[in-house]
C-alpha cells in the first residue's frame, strides 16, 4: 500500500491519510441529503437519488484515488444539481430522464476535451473575471433556492420577507444560525451536524415528520431501477423534436462549462500551493494531449465520474473544493480519497433517516454553500466597467430569471458588447464569438415563438 500510493516519496503516512480522508468526508457528506432534495423537485425518486449520490461519490472518488493518486473527493456538484432541476427540467421543459441524457453527453464531451488540446482553448477562451462571476452567480442562485424552499420570500404584489408565521421558516433561521456558529468556531462536519440538529429541533415544532422514517434499507434499492440507465431512455426522446435542439445544446454547454471550470478552479486553487500538482502538471493541463501527469489523470477521473453518475441517476459529478479540508490536515495521496469513498459507501445505512429530513433543514446548507461560492466575486475588478457590466448581468440574470444558462448567456453577450465598444474586440476568443452567436440565435427564436411566428 505504501508503495502503491508512494506515501514515503510524497512525505506522508497511513495515519495522516486516514485522518485526511475522514476530514474530507465530514466536510462534504451533507450532499448525500441535499442532492436528493434538489433533484427530487425535478420529479426524480428521492430514494434512488440518495443511492445514486452515494454510488457516484464512491466511484468517482475511488477513480481519483486509485488512478490519479491525488487526495480529492467527488460527488454530485452543488450548482450543477440546481442547473439540472431548475433550469433544464423546470425551465427548459426537459424530462429528468432527458436531463440525465444531457449530463451523460456533457460527460462524454468532458472526456474528449480532457484527452485533446481542446481544453486549452476552452480554458483560455473565457476571461478569469467572467469565470469568477459565473461561480459567484451560481452561489447566489443556490442561496436563493434555499430561501425560497421554506417560503422566506413571499411573492404578492411585490416580493417581501415572510412574517415568520410559519414553522418551516422559523426552523430554517434556527438551523442557519446554528450552522453558521458551528462553521465560525471551526467544528468539523459543521454542515452535516447542522442538518441533523435542525431535523431534530423540527420534531417538537411539527416540521420533521417522523412517519416518513423507514428502517427498510432495501427500499431505496427498489427505486434505483427507475434511474439506472434512465439516461439512455432520455436520449431516445431527447432529439426527436428538432425545435428543442437549441435548448439541448445550451444545456450541454452550460453543464460542460460549469463542470470544467469548477474542477480546474479546485485543482489550481488547492493543488498548486500544497505541491500536490507541480508546474509540470499545470503546463500539461494546457499543452499535452494525453494523461501522463497527475493533473491529466485527475481531470480524466472527474470527466469519467460525470458520465458514470448520469448512468446511475444523478446530475454532474465534480471534484469538491471541500477536499481542501483533508489536504490541510496532511492528505497528499490517493489513499485519502480511498478512505473518503469507503465512508461514503457506509452512508447506505443512513437511508432510513434520509426521508424525514425537511427542506427547512437542508435550506441552511444551500445558503451557506452559496455564501462560500460568492467569494469568487473578489476576482472581479468592479471599478472597471468593462468587467463589472458582464459580471453584473451574469449574476443578476442568473438569480432573478432563475436560470443559470441565461445568466451565462447575458454575461457572454455583454462581454462582447463592452469589448467592441472599447475597441478591444481582438481580446474576444473565437469560442466566445461562437457561443455568443448561439445565445443570440436562441433568444431570437424564443422571441419569435413568443409572438407566434414560429
Amino acid at each position: 500500500m505504501k508503495q502503491f500510493f508512494k506515501l514515503e516519496q510524497l512525505g506522508s503516512t497511513v495515519s495522516k491519510e486516514v485522518l485526511a480522508g475522514v476530514t474530507t468526508f465530514t466536510a462534504m457528506v451533507y450532499i448525500v441529503f441535499v442532492n436528493p432534495s434538489i433533484l427530487g423537485v425535478a420529479g426524480m425518486p428521492v430514494g434512488a437519488v440518495f443511492l445514486a449520490t452515494i454510488f457516484s461519490a464512491v466511484v468517482g472518488t475511488l477513480i481519483m484515488g486509485l488512478f490519479a493518486n491525488v487526495p480529492y473527493a467527488q460527488a454530485p456538484g452543488m450548482g450543477l444539481n440546481a442547473l439540472f432541476t431548475y433550469t433544464v427540467v423546470l425551465n427548459f421543459g426537459f424530462s429528468w430522464q432527458e436531463a440525465l441524457g444531457l449530463v451523460f453527453i456533457s460527460g462524454l464531451f468532458n472526456i474528449a476535451i480532457t484527452v485533446t488540446r481542446v481544453r486549452k482553448s476552452i480554458i483560455k477562451a473565457i476571461p478569469k473575471f467572467l469565470q469568477s462571476a459565473i461561480g459567484g452567480g451560481i452561489g447566489l442562485f443556490i442561496a436563493y433556492i434555499g430561501f425560497l424552499n421554506v417560503g422566506l420570500i413571499e411573492f404578492g404584489a411585490v416580493p417581501e420577507l415572510n412574517k415568520f408565521t410559519t414553522a418551516p421558516s422559523v426552523l430554517m433561521i434556527i438551523g442557519l444560525i446554528l450552522t453558521l456558529v458551528l462553521i465560525l468556531v471551526k467544528v468539523k462536519g459543521a454542515i452535516l451536524i447542522g442538518i441533523i440538529a435542525t431535523t431534530l429541533i423540527g420534531i417538537p415544532m411539527g416540521v420533521t415528520n417522523l412517519s416518513g422514517i423507514s428502517f427498510d434499507i432495501v427500499g431505496p434499492f427498489k427505486e434505483l431501477d427507475q434511474t439506472f440507465f434512465a439516461a439512455f431512455d432520455g436520449l431516445g426522446t431527447l432529439f426527436s423534436d428538432i425545435n428543442r435542439l437549441p435548448m439541448a445544446f445550451l444545456a450541454i454547454f452550460a453543464f460542460t462549462l460549469s463542470d470544467v471550470f469548477d474542477t480546474i478552479g479546485t485543482f489550481i486553487g488547492t493543488g498548486r500551493k500544497t505541491g500536490i500538482f507541480t508546474d509540470e502538471d499545470m503546463d500539461a493541463m494546457e499543452n499535452s494531449k494525453g494523461f501522463k501527469t497527475k493533473m491529466e489523470k485527475a481531470l480524466l477521473a472527474d470527466a469519467i465520474a460525470t458520465t458514470t453518475g448520469a448512468l446511475i441517476g444523478t446530475s454532474n459529478v465534480t471534484t469538491y473544493v471541500e477536499s481542501a479540508a483533508g489536504i490541510e490536515v496532511g492528505g497528499k495521496t490517493g489513499l485519502t480519497s480511498v478512505v473518503t469513498s469507503v465512508l461514503f459507501l457506509l452512508m447506505i445505512f443512513a437511508a432510513p433517516i434520509a426521508g424525514i429530513i425537511p427542506g427547512a433543514a437542508t435550506a441552511p446548507a444551500l445558503i451557506i454553500v452559496g455564501i462560500m461560492m460568492v467569494s469568487s466575486f473578489a476576482d472581479v475588478k468592479w471599478e472597471d466597467l468593462t468587467e463589472a457590466i458582464p459580471a453584473f448581468f451574469t449574476v443578476i440574470i442568473m438569480t432573478l430569471a432563475y436560470n443559470i444558462t441565461y445568466g451565462i448567456a447575458f454575461g457572454f453577450i455583454m462581454y462582447v458588447v463592452t469589448r467592441i465598444v472599447t475597441n478591444r474586440s481582438k481580446e474576444i476568443h473565437p469560442i466566445i464569438w461562437g457561443s455568443t452567436g448561439i445565445f443570440i440565435f436562441y433568444f431570437v427564436l424564443m422571441a419569435l415563438r413568443g409572438i407566434g411566428v414560429l
